[in-house]
């Protein structure tokens, strides 16, 4: 991530933060971000279930609302499907 991504990035969310919680900022799901990565696995440490290996932001998906963005459930898919890895929206 460059440093000129992370400050948008930062600005962006906090013109979307809804409430804080310690170290958490709260946002209203308006972005959707395209990940790129090298593969999912099962994980006990998050609700979710899985971790996402070596995960890395590509860019931010205007072209896309928060409707079209993948789901836990299809990235859920990909534990079963080595195949399938790679970039997501």
């Amino acid at each position: 991530m460059t440093d000129e991504t992370l400050r948008w990035q930062t600005d962006r969310f906090l013109e979307l933060e809804t409430s804080r919680s310690g170290i958490v900022v709260w946002v209203r799901p308006e972005l959707v971000a395209e990940i790129a990565l090298d593969g999912v696995q099962a994980s006990t440490r998050y609700p979710g279930g899985v971790a996402l290996r070596f995960a890395r932001l590509k860019r931010y998906r205007e072209d896309k609302s928060p409707a079209e963005a993948d789901t836990i459930e299809s990235i859920r898919v990909l534990l079963h499907r080595p195949d399938a890895q790679g970039e997501h929206a």
